[in-house]
Parts: structure tokens; C-alpha cells; sequence
């Protein structure tokens, strides 16, 4: 477990490290050493967990096994490639008179203290502590949102702590109720371990379970943008820093509802029902097609691409509560390739935004014209993210809309309605932003899209074919998550 660990510690480290030195002029890429320092320990731990399977630490605090080790890995990638086109553009920020170096040492300090936050719910094994990471991540990204400083930075700094901050506590009830069934069946060290927990959950008061979820599962789903309670999503998104809206779609939204099915995990389990996967059905499906709705009527680029990944969580969360091999198989195909293709969106967003001098897609126009590397890469990105074949996202969605088809036929319908208003409100902005006319005065600037080029590969390679080693992570977190094999 020292891979764990290490991956818990170079963040740390980072955190104060750029506290006190975030305003040098070569911070861009110590952030992203830091970064490439960490995802080198996931590969590590990734390479254990392969060779022996799940991994407690001493006193059962950590756990990694085949559920989370991917998103580990997938969330430290992120992480790096992200850094990378950080650099740059935060430089650009600052130039622009946007940030001062005051500002800049919260937002590198704060980037990671983000990353802690989402490795530390992804490896704790204690439902508390998964509770208060989440919550570190929630006072990250309030700081994230805010960096500008705007009054509309601030009101939907504001906007998320408040809504979040209350969804928070409806999960930490939650969890307050689960402490309390596990304490009647056992050693009260260990009432929140999750482990100990799902080798239990036959002896949980199946009643009291099934309230603790509902608390959860609105709890976690606030911070997931499940509708109605997904109204910071979109502020936050279009006011904070671009680099922020990439790791916030990309990571946070995975990580939150991660815990829900963590939880969804014990319920089953002590029900021997799928009421909770009933309860994520009904919101992932909702959220699915309000968000499909909404794409219609954005003005803004980044609030565009932010109802998208409302969209897509709700595609995640409704095929986890399918549940089944196949449901479940695709929900964790759909995480992955959606985390890669919306953080490579949105730095070509980033991009197209500080080429325009604003994020009105009323002024954001002809990219192919003014600046083709960004014009082609968001239209690639847009035709992945709209499930486009053969990117990975299309393969996703089809073994979806198949699961669905075999356990809930009725919902097929709502499930291609819903990818039909989906795929019209995206392209009717994005088909005039890059193929419209160019607007005068705009200069080309320098651009970094490496990491779009890389993330666009990899969607794509998901859609011909999934690497043999990947599919076997997802086919044993797919046993693992139905039930069918032990930890």
C-alpha cells in the first residue's frame, strides 16, 4: 500500500509547496511534475491491485480494488494533462491583468489540494472520511470558482457552497444513519468501514438502509448536477477558470457518484432488492432529459458544455441503477470516456474563449477560419461527446440503450428521445462557431492541444476496441459492484 499513500502525500506536499511558491514564473510546470509524480504512483498501485487483487492497508483505513483503481488512475491522468494546458493558460490569465500573483499561488495550492480531496474519496475505506473529502472538495472548488473575483464569480462561488453545502449535510444524515445500523451488528471502530460494512450488509436493518440512501443519494447527487438540484453546475463552470471546469466535469462529478454506488453497493445487500437502483434510475433519467432540454436555450459556451456533462451523469447514474452485468459494464465505459472527452471540450473551450475575448457564442465564431486547431478540435470533441461512431462515448450509450432495452423496454423510447434533442441542441450552437463567419479583429493565439489530441485518441480507440486489460478491470468491477464476486 505504499503506492496509496504516496499518492495521498505528493498532493499534500503540493499543497503547501505552492501556498508558499504558487507566483513563480515556472509554477505551471512544477504543477505539472507534481501531477506526472502522482499518476506514475497510480500506475504502480494499478500494477498491485492486477498482480493481487484488493488492497487493505493496516487498520483497514484504505482500500483499493477493482472498482476504484481505474478511476484512480483515470482521475490522475486528468489530473496531469490538465496541468499541462494549465501552465499556459493561467500565464495568459495573468497577462491579461485577470489574476495577480496572490491569486495565482491559491489557485495552484488549491489544484491540488483538489486532486487530494478526489484520491482521498476514491481510497478511503471509511464512509466518514469519504463524507469529509467530498466536502475538502467542495472548499477547493469554492475557492477555484472565485478566483476571479467578478461579482459573478463570487454569486456562484456563493451558489455552489450554499446548494452543495446543503447537499452535503442531507449525506452526511446519511451517513449518520448508516453509523447507526452498523453499530447494532458490530464493533462500533469499525460501524463506517466499508468493507466490513458490504461483508455485513445481510445483518443491516434493511429499513433503516433504505432511508440512509435516500439522504445519499440526494446528498452525493448534488454534487453529481442530478436535476433539480444541479443549478451551481453551470455557474460554476462558466465562472471559474477553464482549467477548473475540465477537473470539475471531468473528475468530481465521477467521484460523487462513486459514492453512490458505494452506498447503492451496501443497500442491495441488505434489502436484497434493487430499490436503490430504482431511486437512480428515476434521477438519472429525469436529469438525462432536462439537461437535453436545457442545451437548447444556452448562450453561454461554457454553461453549454456544462448542461452536457448534466446530461451524461445522468445517462451514468441511470445505467448504474439498471444495475446487471451489461448496465453496469457500460456505466463505468460511459465514466471513462465522457472524463476524456469533456476535459479535452473544455480546453479547446478555454482556448476559443480567450481567442473571442469572451464566452457569448453570439461572438464565437468561425474557428476553422481564424484558428483551425481549435475550430476542428472542438468539433471532434462535440462529435464524441454527441455518441458520435466509432468514438467511445457512441459504444457506451449503445450498451445502455441495449441494457435498457432488455430490462426496461419501455424506457428505450424516452432514452433515444432524449439522445435525439441532445445531438440537435448541441450542434445548432456549435455548427456557426466553427463554420461561421469569421469575426474582424480576432488575431490566431498560441495554443496547447496536445492534450485534446490525446484524449480524442483515446475516446476513440475505447470505440473500436477496449484494450484487453481495461475490459478485464471493468468486467471485475462490473462482479464486483453486482455482487457476484467477493472483495
Amino acid at each position: 500500500m505504499i503506492a496509496a499513500y504516496l499518492v495521498l502525500l505528493i498532493p499534500a506536499i503540493g499543497i503547501v509547496f505552492f501556498a508558499l511558491n504558487g507566483h513563480t514564473q515556472n509554477c505551471g510546470r512544477l504543477n505539472t511534475r507534481f501531477n506526472a509524480l502522482t499518476l506514475a504512483a497510480t500506475v504502480w498501485l494499478a500494477l498491485n491491485v492486477l498482480n493481487n487483487g484488493t488492497l487493505l492497508s493496516a487498520g483497514k483505513a484504505l482500500i483499493v480494488d477493482s472498482f476504484n483503481v481505474y478511476l484512480i488512475v483515470l482521475t490522475a491522468f486528468i489530473g496531469l494533462t490538465t496541468a499541462i494546458f494549465s501552465g499556459p493558460y493561467m500565464e495568459h490569465e495573468k497577462q491579461r491583468g485577470k489574476l495577480t500573483e496572490k491569486r495565482l499561488k491559491v489557485y495552484y495550492s488549491m489544484y491540488q489540494g483538489f486532486m487530494l480531496a478526489m484520491y482521498l474519496v476514491l481510497v478511503t475505506n471509511n464512509m466518514g472520511v469519504m463524507w469529509v473529502a467530498m466536502e475538502g472538495a467542495t472548499l477547493a472548488t469554492v475557492l477555484l470558482v472565485s478566483l476571479y473575483r467578478t461579482p459573478e464569480a463570487i454569486e456562484a462561488a456563493w451558489k455552489y457552497f450554499i446548494l452543495c453545502g446543503v447537499g452535503i449535510a442531507q449525506a452526511l444524515f446519511g451517513t449518520i444513519l448508516l453509523y447507526y445500523a452498523a453499530v447494532q451488528i458490530g464493533d462500533a471502530d469499525y460501524a463506517l468501514s466499508w468493507s466490513v460494512l458490504l461483508d455485513n450488509a445481510g445483518k443491516l436493518n434493511p429499513e433503516i438502509l433504505k432511508i440512509a440512501f435516500v439522504f445519499m443519494l440526494i446528498g452525493y447527487g448534488t454534487k453529481i448536477g442530478l436535476v433539480p438540484l444541479h443549478n451551481w453546475l453551470p455557474d460554476a463552470h462558466s465562472e471559474g477558470p477553464t482549467p477548473m471546469s475540465a477537473v470539475l466535469s471531468g473528475l468530481l462529478l465521477n467521484d460523487a457518484l462513486y459514492a453512490v454506488v458505494r452506498s447503492k453497493m451496501l443497500v442491495d445487500g441488505a434489502t436484497q432488492s434493487n430499490i436503490a437502483g430504482l431511486l437512480m434510475m428515476v434521477f438519472g433519467m429525469l436529469s438525462f432529459l432536462v439537461a437535453a432540454l436545457f442545451l437548447h436555450r444556452q448562450k453561454d459556451i461554457k454553461r453549454l458544455f456544462s448542461y452536457s456533462s448534466i446530461e451524461h451523469m445522468g445517462v451514468m447514474t441511470f445505467a448504474f441503477g439498471i444495475g446487471g452485468p451489461l448496465a453496469t459494464f457500460a456505466a463505468l465505459l460511459h465514466m471513462t470516456a465522457h472524463s476524456l472527452t469533456k476535459s479535452a471540450i473544455f480546453v479547446t473551450v478555454g482556448h476559443a474563449a480567450q481567442l473571442a475575448g469572451t464566452q457569448s457564442m453570439e461572438h464565437i465564431r468561425g474557428l476553422i477560419k481564424t484558428q483551425p486547431k481549435i475550430g476542428w478540435g472542438l468539433l471532434l470533441g462535440t462529435v464524441a461527446i454527441a455518441g458520435f461512431p466509432p468514438f467511445g462515448v457512441f459504444t457506451s450509450e449503445f450498451l445502455v440503450l441495449v441494457a435498457t432495452m432488455h430490462s426496461y423496454p419501455w424506457l428505450a423510447p424516452l432514452l433515444l428521445l432524449g439522445i435525439g434533442i441532445a445531438f440537435a441542441g448541441l450542434f445548432r450552437h456549435i455548427q456557426p462557431i466553427v463554420y461561421g463567419e469569421q469575426p474582424e479583429g480576432q488575431l490566431p493565439i498560441e495554443v496547447n492541444l496536445w492534450p485534446v489530441m490525446i484524449h480524442l485518441a483515446l475516446v476513440l480507440w475505447l470505440g473500436l476496441a477496449i484494450p484487453d486489460f481495461l475490459a478485464n478491470w471493468f468486467s471485475k468491477a462490473t462482479l464486483l459492484i453486482s455482487g457476484s464476486m467477493p472483495l
